[in-house]
């Protein structure tokens, strides 16, 4: 185990190294990853991520799907599936990261990525031309964090979300 926390304390290393261009991010990461088995999950969640942030969206779709289809730890998974559902949604996929982005949303309310999802649910609901209910699931997620006001931006929040249904 601690070969894989030295490895993923590098690759957060190259990840936290804000001097470094996208290519050669892609380029680092791909070093660390082929110190893992080519199937490795984590080293392809990696690897998409490279080429996600550095706009190479097609080739981090196909190593999203093939580190989900692996399988991946819950946290990791939860990123990729955010992750991949944002690429896809960059790439005209809008259904498709809608129906993931929306189970990932509804799967955990309570969990440590629930706002993540929601931030990346509401945008796909944006491009799919569904801005107020973009609003309400984004002001739901909001809500909890304000100093005062939590439940008045909670009730109007739903009270968009009703509206709609």
């Amino acid at each position: 185990m601690r070969h894989l926390d030295d490895w993923q304390d590098r690759v957060d290393a190259v990840w936290a190294n804000d001097t470094l261009v996208p290519d050669d991010v892609i380029a680092r990461i791909d070093a660390l990853a082929a110190e893992l088995p080519d199937d490795d999950p984590v080293a392809l969640f990696e690897r998409a991520g490279a080429r996600d942030s550095a706009g190479v969206e097609d080739e981090a779709e196909v190593l999203y799907r093939r580190a989900l289809a692996i399988g991946l730890d819950d946290e990791r998974r939860t990123r990729a599936t955010i992750q991949l559902a944002s690429t896809i949604r960059n790439l005209g996929k809008t259904d498709e990261a809608l129906g993931m982005l929306r189970a990932e949303y509804e799967r955990e309310p309570r969990g440590p990525l629930h706002d993540a999802a929601a931030a990346f649910y509401a945008l796909a609901l944006v491009s799919n031309g569904e801005a107020e209910r973009a609003a309400s699931v984004a002001l739901q997620a909001l809500a909890p964090h304000l100093p005062r006001y939590t439940r008045s931006v909670t009730g109007y929040a739903r009270e968009i979300a009703d509206h709609l249904d």
